[in-house]
């Protein structure tokens, strides 16, 4: 027979339920991780609850959200060289029977390929639920020509956080960093953020853009140097086009920072055991699994939630 597990499940656009569903049964290469705590993603969440995400393989309603879990290794198959009670971290899963499981991993446990999780220190704790977007910061600001680091960065939630003290981290000049909402610009860790009215710079060589705003490339093309770099990091819902003249007038670049690979994941690992790079503080709210609906609607609507995270040790 079939387990069951709790799992958070958008059953439509803006429906959601903290209900039991079908876990599928593990094969060989397969771990089964007993979640501890799983993220709430602003970006990709907020798109399938709102229905906006683009269209990809698999993806239909109901599913189970969530790429950013925590837990420990409960069982393995045989060709599987996880050991049991190791934490883990996992980037979803699609192991359910009766739900999509295109991203799967706010659930209370998981079957999951075990090459695809990654072994944790046990000092990462809840801070590991970050690590996906820890990697995505890392994939973004290495993006610029000839290994140049970004001195401009847009947006100081947490992925533009997390990319400035990647940049810190890898030896970079303090970065700039815009940010419009005065209650985020607290918390910065070695760099500025100020109020983009109030910087008169045009001479900035690499601009990495963690917010995803619309309409914002023609105002960033304007305060590059000539030869100057945009690189995109956020998810666009809308078209991104910009005037030509400005960006031909100064032979700007344009570059694309694509989803983290597990190369980036190694590499911020690395910087996180080596004390380089820092995950304090990003983790602002936390709630019962049991509570997720009003956790999901506050993730979303609240600007002082950087990031909520879902505890689901509690879980029956």
């Amino acid at each position: 027979m079939t387990d069951r597990v709790a799992a958070v499940v958008f059953e439509q656009p803006g429906e959601l339920a903290v209900r039991s569903v079908g876990l599928a049964s593990p094969g060989n290469s397969d771990c089964v991780v007993d979640v501890e705590w799983s993220g709430i993603s602003t970006g990709t969440e907020r798109l399938l609850w709102l229905g906006r995400m683009p269209a990809f393989p698999g993806l239909a309603y109901p599913l189970v959200p969530g790429y950013e879990s925590v837990g420990r290794v409960s069982a393995v198959g045989s060709d599987c060289a996880l050991q049991l009670g190791q934490r883990v971290f996992v980037p979803g899963s699609r192991g359910f029977t009766d739900v999509q499981g295109l991203f799967g991993g706010a659930a209370q446990r998981l079957v999951v390929d075990g090459g695809r999780v990654t072994p944790l220190a046990e000092s990462l704790g809840e801070e590991a639920t970050l690590l996906a977007l820890a990697a995505t910061a890392y994939r973004a600001v290495t993006r610029g020509p000839e290994g140049s680091l970004p001195d401009l960065i847009i947006g100081h939630g947490v992925l533009g956080r997390l990319a400035a003290r990647t940049v810190l981290a890898l030896g970079g000049a303090a970065p700039i960093v815009w940010e419009n909402q005065a209650s985020r610009r607290a918390g910065a860790e070695g760099y500025s953020v100020i109020d983009a009215e109030t910087d008169t710079r045009s001479d900035y060589r690499l601009i990495c853009d963690a917010s995803g705003a619309p309409g914002l490339l023609d105002t960033l093309v304007a305060r590059l140097a000539p030869g100057g770099c945009v690189i995109l990091a956020g998810f666009y819902q809308e078209p991104v086009s910009f005037a030509f003249p400005p960006a031909f007038m100064r032979e700007a670049q344009l570059r694309i920072s694509a989803e983290w690979q597990p190369a980036d994941l190694i590499r911020v690992t690395e910087l996180l055991a080596s004390g380089a790079l820092s995950l304090d503080g990003l983790i602002t709210h936390r709630s019962p699994a049991a509570n997720a609906e009003p956790a999901y609607e506050q993730a979303f609507a609240d600007a002082d939630c950087l990031k909520m995270i879902l505890d689901w040790r509690s879980a029956k």
